[in-house]
């Protein structure tokens, strides 16, 4: 039984699927899956581009959040909320960023990425985190009601078949202030 190679239009034997399947290096025994050892100038550096998609979030009246991917010290894809105004409850930072960084890299699978956003994924958005395959995730401000980091879900306690590190806190205030500065205007809003 072959699979369907829909570029020829034809079945392709099961051997050529497996020499299109990259193989996973192995993970050494002593690596702690969650942790990274990337110098914090780095985080801030690509966390402040999360933060300016974030302002460009706000400024159309959207939950001030923002993503950034990077890949080999490249950025690759970006991103803020855009649920209202694109009427998709899925059009996360973190899903817009992740979807222009598989674009951009003609992979779905984004292995030695990281992400940079400005607060907490969602259960959502870990979930396409998860598929994406992304090696590390660097959040700055926590989401206590439905972040599924660290937040209402301890990502790190949940047996998966992918695990990614994770970095929190990274220009937490800056991120903080802007979603705290958001809510506290829609709340005074008549």
């Amino acid at each position: 039984m072959g699979i369907l190679d829909s570029s020829l239009g034809a079945v392709a034997a099961p051997s050529a699927w497996n020499r299109m399947v990259r193989p996973r290096p192995p993970r050494a025994a002593s690596a702690k899956p969650w942790a990274d050892s990337r110098p914090q100038p780095a985080h801030d550096r690509f966390m402040r581009q999360a933060i300016e998609e974030a302002k460009t979030a706000l400024h159309i009246g959207e939950v001030p959040v923002g993503a950034v991917v990077v890949q080999g010290g490249l950025v690759v894809g970006r991103g803020f909320n855009q649920s209202i105004h694109t009427v998709d409850p899925s059009a996360h930072a973190e899903v817009v960023a992740l979807r222009m960084a598989a674009k951009a890299t003609g992979n779905y699978r984004l292995s030695g990425a990281t992400l940079y956003v400005t607060l907490e994924p969602c259960i959502m958005c870990v979930g396409l985190l998860l598929n994406a395959r992304v090696a590390t995730v660097v959040y700055g401000a926590p989401e206590p009601k439905c972040g599924a980091v660290h937040s209402i879900l301890n990502i790190e306690d949940v047996r998966l078949n992918h695990r990614f590190a994770v970095v929190n806190g990274v220009l937490d205030a800056e991120c903080r202030k802007l979603i705290q500065g958001f809510f506290k205007f829609r709340r005074a809003e008549p």
